[in-house]
């Protein structure tokens, strides 16, 4: 892994989770104290990484394959590390990020069934090294999560899998929360918005303090 004095910070979980509330507290919470912070999102953060989640995301495109889907994840991947990722870490900017690679072992492993070798080859090719060195997980049943979601607008070509899909892409989160416990904090996404900001807060200023020791 590329070693600076930048921090990369990811968000991660299923639909529903609060993803987007948590990012807006994290980039107040982090631009307060002065730290330079660059925000990204996958698929998306480029021209070309956008592009490729408006295909992901479309429900007109159901005939994509899983094989597709992952290849389009890591194409737009690849872009975001070499466009945005790595130039920001390497000046010492933080980068924030809506989902990484743990998504693709979740969503296109677990809920797809790629297998995690697959996507394992594909991360090495892709990522030039760079893993987060933070990964919030939100964590809840994923009959919340979707209730949440329901009430956001049209679903797209992801959120109206079945719920096994998502039971299974939690499964893969909780299973790669365990075994890596250095890099996850997994939070109960069921509390309230401002107890899971606090939760995520004090892992932030965990990782600012590690890296300014």
């Amino acid at each position: 892994m590329i070693r600076s004095r930048g921090r990369f910070i990811s968000l991660e979980g299923g639909e529903g989770a609060g993803k987007s509330t948590l990012l807006a507290g994290l980039r107040d919470y982090i631009e307060q104290r002065g730290i330079s912070l660059v925000l990204a999102r996958e698929p998306g953060g480029t021209v070309l990484g956008e592009a490729v989640r408006d295909i992901v995301l479309n429900p007109a495109q159901q005939g994509l394959t899983a094989e597709a889907e992952l290849l389009l994840m890591f194409a737009s991947r690849a872009q975001l590390v070499s466009e945005v990722v790595k130039p920001a870490l390497c000046k010492g900017k933080w980068v924030l990020c809506d989902r990484f690679v743990d998504a693709s072992y979740a969503y296109q492993g677990g809920g797809r069934g790629q297998p995690a070798r697959r996507i394992a080859e594909l991360e090495e090719w892709a990522c030039a090294g760079i893993k987060p060195d933070l990964t919030l997980l939100l964590d809840l049943p994923v009959a919340t999560g979707r209730a949440r979601a329901a009430g956001r607008g049209e679903a797209d070509r992801i959120e109206v899998e079945a719920d096994s899909f998502f039971e299974r892409v939690r499964q893969v989160y909780r299973e790669r929360a365990a075994a890596e416990p250095w890099r996850y904090r997994v939070i109960d996404a069921s509390q309230s918005p401002a107890v899971v900001l606090q939760l995520a807060v004090e892992a932030v200023a965990a990782l600012a303090q590690d890296g300014a020791a």
